[in-house]
């Protein structure tokens, strides 16, 4: 089977970059969740980042490849999806599908954008210069004081909302990317089919409101 051609091949590779972005968005939760611990926690995680050298940059590059692997081959199938189907239905079939299936390719293109913002925003630092971590003094410790910027960038309004709807997108890609990844391998049908799908939507609901409750509760000055 050649992977990139057939369209079986194509979901398969969907499914399996699919899996390690979901990997990636677990352990990038984790680190955002210092944030938590005051300036320590997130200074520290920020530091050791940083002593990792190059290494960070290629863990990048490669989670940058395999999104743009994953958004590829979606965009694709969807519009060979749309070309299939006839205009012309006097029916639409649409009892099985849901609103977070049939808007993964929007969702996956809002996900897109917000990653480029995302780059800009805190790691290239250059849509909010006043913020960035150079403009910013050192802790008690020396070191970058990345709380210090991830607070005044949350305390913007604006911020915040092009955050929170970026994680809505992310949940509802997510809450039907789980349940379709497990059906693409062959690994759930009949009744367990069911129990995959909740357990997924369990667990986009669980991102979803972990990655929205850092810019919220900062915006609120809950955490500061």
């Amino acid at each position: 089977m050649n992977l990139f051609k057939s369209t079986v091949g194509r979901k398969i590779l969907m499914a399996a970059t699919g899996l390690c972005l979901v990997g990636f968005i677990s352990v990038h939760l984790i680190g955002n969740l210092s944030v938590f611990a005051g300036p320590d926690g997130i200074n520290a995680y920020a530091e050791h980042l940083h002593a990792l050298g190059p290494l960070v940059w290629v863990f990048r590059l490669i989670m940058l490849g395999l999104f743009a692997v994953h958004i590829t081959f979606g965009v694709q199938l969807y519009l060979e999806n749309r070309a299939a189907t006839p205009d012309s239905y006097a029916v639409q079939k649409t009892l099985v599908t849901t609103f977070s299936a049939k808007t993964m390719v929007f969702t996956g293109l809002i996900i897109l954008a917000f990653l480029l913002y995302h780059l800009l925003h805190f790691t290239v630092q250059i849509t909010n210069p006043d913020i960035s971590a150079h403009n910013i003094a050192l802790d008690a410790a020396m070191r970058p004081d990345v709380f210090t910027m991830v607070t005044a960038s949350f305390h913007n309004a604006f911020i915040v909302i092009v955050y929170i709807v970026a994680m809505i997108a992310l949940t509802l890609h997510i809450f039907h990317g789980l349940s379709s990844w497990v059906q693409t391998l062959g690994w759930s049908t009949g009744t367990s089919q069911d129990k995959v799908t909740f357990i997924g939507k369990l667990v986009a609901i669980g991102y979803g409101l972990a990655y929205i409750a850092i810019p919220l509760l900062l915006l609120a000055r809950i955490v500061k």
